[in-house]
């Protein structure tokens, strides 16, 4: 593994700069959250965008590695309520959808609007295995702190770490992505934690760090403990996590999910929602290419006492990467995607409920 230097960062900000993906370039929010052509009772959504929640952040972020990086695009954020104030943890990125990214905080009250941390960013590289980028916050509530679960992007191609774990199910062209975990009491101050997922499970890639969350943010034990979909790398396996503490895991390859009904294959379990209503189910919202290979979104039904045993199937979500809350009496989230080139504005969404 290459080792985290300054020179490294800046030929990471420097290539992200220069990137491109036509797939990612055109995605939507309203293609996947917007219409759905089934609306089961137990399925949430679908939403559309309250434009006066619009995120517009005004200055570039102090640069705490001293490469001169600046951001041109914010994305994939996660939201928390603490009190009457809304929490937003966001990707911030050199282009949409590049490396190169860090993590900002800003919070939202109906008397200020949004304000963006002065603190910012409250994530960026530190380690060797973020030295390519620190993505896609998902932040959770315990009894005692607040949990954040990241991606730590880095150079797994030729590495010793490819030697040891290959990952011949789930082939690593070139990048390593770990799942990694930091610790608040504050939602502005982290303690990096390390490796949520170890090599042994992810073969160098794996995300999810999806976890059971009512509508305030709350972590909701199942079973007693927590519990973590992984998806996406894990050499081609479906894995599930469990802990005590939302720090420290144990994973078992564990089936959970099954697209028959829809057809296409999965890309990534975005979110799991539960406490939203007296049912006693989680709902899986998860990303996908469907049959006629087009990315797509839909939701899945279980219950509680059974979280792997899958009831019902519908097309549409939220892709909400770190979850769904309750503000001002509706449902809601947040993505950048549908922002200009070029133009740093995160999208707030509300479910429709007529």
């Amino acid at each position: 593994m290459e080792r985290l230097s300054s020179e490294g960062l800046r030929a990471s900000y420097e290539a992200a700069l220069e990137h491109s993906d036509p797939l990612t370039d055109r995605i939507s929010t309203d293609q996947f959250s917007r219409h759905y052509t089934q609306r089961p009772a137990w399925a949430i959504g679908p939403f559309a965008r309250d434009e006066s929640l619009t995120f517009r952040p005004r200055d570039q972020w102090s640069d705490p590695t001293g490469i001169g990086w600046t951001s041109s695009s914010v994305f994939n954020p996660s939201l928390i309520l603490d009190g009457d104030a809304l929490h937003m943890f966001y990707r911030a990125s050199p282009r949409k959808e590049s490396t190169a990214s860090r993590i900002g905080l800003a919070t939202y009250t109906a008397e200020g609007g949004w304000i963006d941390s002065p603190t910012n960013p409250v994530v960026y590289p530190t380690a060797d295995d973020e030295l390519l980028s620190c993505e896609d916050p998902k932040v959770y509530r315990t009894e005692n702190e607040y949990v954040l679960f990241y991606n730590g992007i880095w150079q797994a191609a030729g590495s010793i770490q490819a030697e040891r774990y290959p990952s011949p199910g789930y082939p690593i062209a070139s990048l390593g992505c770990d799942v990694k975990v930091a610790t608040s009491t504050d939602l502005v101050h982290w303690e990096k934690r390390g490796l949520a997922v170890p090599y042994e499970v992810s073969r160098l890639w794996a995300k999810g760090a999806v976890i059971p969350r009512d509508l305030t943010g709350r972590a909701v034990r199942v079973g007693g403990q927590y519990l973590m979909y992984l998806s996406e790398g894990c050499g081609g396996s479906p894995y599930i996590g469990r802990s005590d503490d939302l720090v420290n895991w144990t994973f078992t390859e564990q089936p959970y999910l099954d697209l028959t009904a829809v057809g296409g294959s999965l890309l990534e379990v975005s979110c799991a929602v539960t406490g939203h209503d007296d049912s006693g189910s989680i709902v899986l919202d998860f990303f996908y290419r469907d049959a006629s290979g087009e990315f797509a979104a839909a939701q899945a039904l279980y219950n509680v006492d059974e979280p792997f045993r899958q009831l019902a199937l519908n097309r549409g979500g939220s892709l909400s990467w770190g979850g769904l809350v309750r503000y001002d009496g509706d449902i809601l989230f947040a993505q950048g995607w549908d922002a200009p080139s070029g133009t740093r504005e995160m999208y707030l969404y509300r479910q429709v409920t007529a």
